[in-house]
């Protein structure tokens, strides 16, 4: 039975440059074209085991290898570092380039070109990253709109940016581009927003119209017990709006998921339940369905957290 080749220490989990690995005696280009190694970008390689091919940190890794001086990862991969986004599978490494720096194109890499400064650049997992703020300042003004809000509000979430910083960052760059889309995001954003879906929905229902719905409320019954908590919601209508990824087979989560909705229309709410398919699909359909469900329920007092929106 033949070997297994052996992997060098350091060369087994993160990718490396191939030409390095040679120099230092640790391989040979004969070796790096075995079955043992992939290949990610010119002169970049990575050991097989253990990797999976569309592992986006795995990407940034590599790409980082060949970054010019004064570049750093950006945009939605920068995002991802930050843990506040994910991206699908074969999702190019979004990476900033200064005007003059030249990088060689590949289908795996997005490239834009921006003033940076070193203020602008940070480390984050070991690997050259714009700054929280400089992403999401980046993000906000990259269209389309809705995509901009689900990547702001994300980073709002997960606490990697806050708003007051986020907006005094953008008015000390008047003149740059894409401001009158970045005024019009942070207009919309929501830091209480869980999920990109929820974005979604809520953006739905803002462009039909309706009112700003208040999002993660804390619904309370007469007495001023807890309930739930719903995704979005108009307390003075006690109209509530769930998004639902998928339907559940585990049967203990269905019955979970039953109890609550029958707690809420006790506590005197209608439940508004909505699909990706909904959404993403049929916005004019959903939100003429809230806004049915919006014109049934009669004017009350909330049942929920003081001080909700309506």
């Amino acid at each position: 039975m033949p070997r297994s080749p052996q992997v060098p220490p350091g060369l087994a989990s993160r990718p490396f440059r191939g030409s390095t690995a040679v120099a230092d005696g640790l391989l040979t280009w004969t070796m790096l074209r075995g079955r043992a190694w992939q290949r990610l970008l010119p002169d970049v390689y990575v050991h097989r085991v253990g990797h999976q091919p569309d592992d986006h940190r795995l990407w940034c890794e590599a790409v980082a290898l060949v970054l010019p001086t004064g570049a750093a990862i950006a945009g939605l991969s920068a995002a991802y570092l930050w843990g506040a986004g994910t991206l699908p599978p074969g999702a190019p490494v979004t990476v900033v380039l200064p005007r003059a720096a030249r990088m060689r194109p590949h289908a795996r890499v997005a490239v834009t070109r921006s003033v940076l400064s070193d203020d602008d650049i940070d480390v984050q997992a070991g690997l050259p990253v714009t700054t929280a703020l400089r992403t999401a300042f980046d993000l906000a003004r990259r269209p389309p709109r809705t995509e901009a809000v689900v990547a702001v509000d994300a980073m709002l979430h997960h606490r990697v940016v806050d708003l007051p910083a986020l907006r005094e960052y953008a008015a000390q760059r008047s003149g740059w581009p894409g401001l009158p889309l970045l005024r019009e995001v942070l207009s919309l954003v929501d830091p209480l927003a869980e999920s990109p879906m929820e974005t979604r929905l809520r953006l739905l229902l803002l462009d039909a119209g309706l009112p700003p719905p208040a999002a993660q409320y804390d619904v309370h019954d007469g007495a001023g017990r807890f309930v739930t908590r719903v995704d979005l919601a108009y307390p003075t209508r006690r109209v509530a709006i769930e998004y639902e990824p998928a339907p559940t087979r585990e049967p203990a989560q269905a019955r979970r998921e039953a109890s609550r909705f029958h707690s809420l229309r006790t506590a005197g709410w209608r439940v508004v339940r909505c699909t990706a398919d909904d959404v993403l699909r049929h916005p004019g359909r959903t939100a003429r369905m809230v806004a049915g469900a919006l014109r049934l329920r009669p004017t009350g007092q909330p049942t929920g957290r003081p001080g909700a929106l309506p």
